[in-house]
This record gives C-alpha cells, structure tokens and sequence, in this order.
C-alpha cells in the first residue's frame, strides 16, 4: 500500500534500521545518507520515510513530505558547504532509477555538465 513500508524495499529497510547507511541527517519525515556509489565528491540521497514508488507519486500523495525532501536536500548542501549542487531525482528506469523509492540526489564538489549523461 502506498506510504506503508514495504519488506522488500532498500531504502525502507534503511529507515526501518534494518540496513546501515552513513546518516548525514535526520528529520521527522526524511533520512539523508552518503550513496555507496557517489558519483561525485559529495553524492547524497534525501529519502522519505513514506514509501512512495517515485517523486512525482510522493508529491500527488505527500506534498508536505516532498517539500521536506527538498528543504532537507538544501539542508545537506549547507551543512557540506556546497557553492554549487544538484538534486536529481530519476524517475523510470529509463532515467536511472534502481531503488523504487522516492529519493533526491543531492550531488556537489566537482563541475557538473549540462546536460547530464
């Protein structure tokens, strides 16, 4: 169901602490976590605690969730000194997504080219 963590998703068994992950930041409604495949010096995720497929389903479901991703992703820039960064979030797998549930990378501390790959 929607919102509800599900058994077999990654990133609920990182909210749930059943899985470890470098914790940058916590709030009520988000976790931020070093990505194990940074693919720039600073690669963060800003996740959800709700469990929602993507972030377009998170915003139509959890608008005040998807805005706190966002605040927090803005958070982790600060908190990195970021001058410069990106939040991506892929949506498909076409576009990259691997772990089907919603979650921001916040990247930074190297030139990001446009467009991206």
């Amino acid at each position: 169901m929607p919102g509800e963590p599900q058994a077999d998703c990654l990133f609920c068994k990182i909210v749930e602490g059943h899985i470890p992950a470098t914790i940058v930041r916590e709030s009520d409604t988000t976790v931020a976590f070093r990505d194990i495949n940074p693919q720039a010096p600073t690669h963060v995720l800003v996740i959800p605690k709700v469990h929602y497929e993507n972030a377009a389903a998170l915003a139509a479901a959890e608008p005040v969730i998807a805005a706190d991703v966002l605040r927090e992703a803005q958070t982790v820039a600060d908190e990195e000194k970021l001058e410069s960064y990106r939040i991506v979030f892929n949506t498909g797998a076409g576009a990259g997504q691997t772990v089907w549930h919603a979650h921001a990378h916040v990247l930074g501390g190297r030139g990001l080219a446009w467009p991206p790959g």
